[in-house]
């Protein structure tokens, strides 16, 4: 008698469990509209106060008025993981208010948004409130 394969299947998480996910992670992708064109661009992040603080190189004015982003983690060993998509209003952090959104305050636990993990300036900080949270559990599971 053969036995079925196991496979890679996506379970939806709640709100509350992706941003648990979210939370654990510092390194996503910040995905937004400039002049009609799609932007991708790698950034670092930290959630503060119900907003999602991310740190990137961009535009220092006349950021995106929504943003979306993406973070994950794949094992690829045992072939499981999650994605989280966050999607909202977005401004950015302004050099008067750059001393409050580096060290944002969460829980009374002081953090400080991570700089960039790509070569070059990582000056632009979005502050994004989110409107949407997703979340996807790839797991292993039978046919």
């Amino acid at each position: 008698m053969s036995t079925v394969p196991a496979t890679l299947r996506t379970v939806e998480v709640s709100g509350a469990e992706a941003l648990c996910l979210l939370r654990r992670s510092r390194l996503g992708r910040l995905v937004y509209t400039q002049r009609d064109l799609t932007v991708l661009r790698p950034a670092a992040h930290v959630w503060a106060d119900g907003r999602l603080l991310v740190r990137t190189s961009g535009p220092a004015t006349g950021g995106p008025a929504t943003a979306t982003y993406e973070v994950e983690e794949y094992r690829a060993v045992p072939g499981t993981g999650w994605t989280v998509t966050v999607s909202g209003p977005a401004e950015v952090v302004t050099a008067t208010a750059t001393a409050t959104a580096t060290d944002a305050v969460t829980d009374g636990i002081r953090q400080r948004v991570p700089g960039g993990w790509t070569p070059g300036p990582q000056d632009t900080i979005l502050r994004i409130r989110p409107r949407t949270v997703t979340g996807f559990r790839v797991a292993r599971g039978e046919v």
